[in-house]
């Protein structure tokens, strides 16, 4: 079983929700990520998104868009961000690790050898902002082939044809991007992000994660109420930046009061 799968059916069981943490590799400094992921596993994270940094992140809002370009700037490639997860595998066998990028990376290798190389390298499951699922069956059959989990994003302007695309192709989880707009984004209204929640987990049969503008442990705690999932990214980035020669000590410590906040 996928160590995602697993990691879900346990959480279940034990009527939890998912704590989700989202990196870039590669920022604040190519050292402090292996590190930093470590201390998420250790301060509560159920999988970790471990972000490809890449020149035009669409998606992304500022705080994650000068990430990757830091990232970038000091050479961090999609081949090193492998190396660190396979490097971090060697003492983690557990916590899953899910890439979150874009295609031209991955164009740039050739899909069916990324796919072997993210399955040596330890990775259990991609998201590719720019692979939308009317197109991507060839590279999610490569991934599940592998047992890797093909993980999409779902919005608040998907369609029904879209969601019911997810709902057949989709293994890991679903990512709902709880906003229309970037990551980082605000004015986020938890009565509207339940209610879609709610249809998106009655028509697919994977676990709904939601993203995008949740900032801090309230808002987790409120989001975890109905979501399986809950998936914070800027902020954790943000407070990584603002104490780089501490990053993963600062994030494990962020996460700590999130995963605190979700479980009381």
């Amino acid at each position: 079983m996928n160590r995602i799968d697993s990691t879900f059916a346990a959480l279940k069981t034990a009527k939890k929700t998912a704590l989700i943490p989202f990196i870039t590799a590669g920022d604040p400094a190519l050292d402090s990520t292996l590190p930093t992921m470590h201390a998420l596993a250790q301060a509560g994270a159920d999988v970790i998104e471990l972000g490809v940094p890449f020149s035009d992140p669409m998606a992304d809002g500022p705080v994650i868009q000068r990430s990757s370009e830091r990232a970038l700037a000091k050479g961090m490639t999609l081949r090193k961000v492998l190396g660190i997860v396979r490097d971090f595998r060697s003492t983690n066998q557990t916590t899953p690790v899910v890439l979150m990028g874009y295609a031209n990376p991955i164009e740039a290798i050739g899909q069916a050898k990324f796919v072997d190389a993210a399955e040596a390298a330890g990775v259990d499951g991609v998201l590719v902002v720019d692979y939308p699922p009317e197109e991507a069956d060839e590279f999610s059959a490569l991934l599940q082939g592998k047992g890797l989990a093909p993980i999409f994003l779902l919005a608040p302007t998907s369609t029904p044809e879209r969601i019911a695309h997810v709902a057949r192709l989709a293994r890991g989880y679903v990512y709902y991007v709880s906003l229309r707009g970037v990551t980082g984004a605000g004015h986020l209204d938890v009565d509207d992000v339940q209610q879609k929640v709610a249809a998106i987990k009655a028509a697919v049969p994977v676990p709904v994660g939601v993203g995008f503008g949740i900032r801090d442990g309230a808002t987790a705690k409120r989001i975890g109420a109905f979501a399986d999932a809950v998936v914070i990214g800027s902020a954790l980035v943000q407070a990584m930046v603002d104490d780089t020669p501490n990053a993963a000590q600062r994030a494990g410590g962020f996460l700590s009061t999130v995963r605190t906040a979700m479980d009381c």
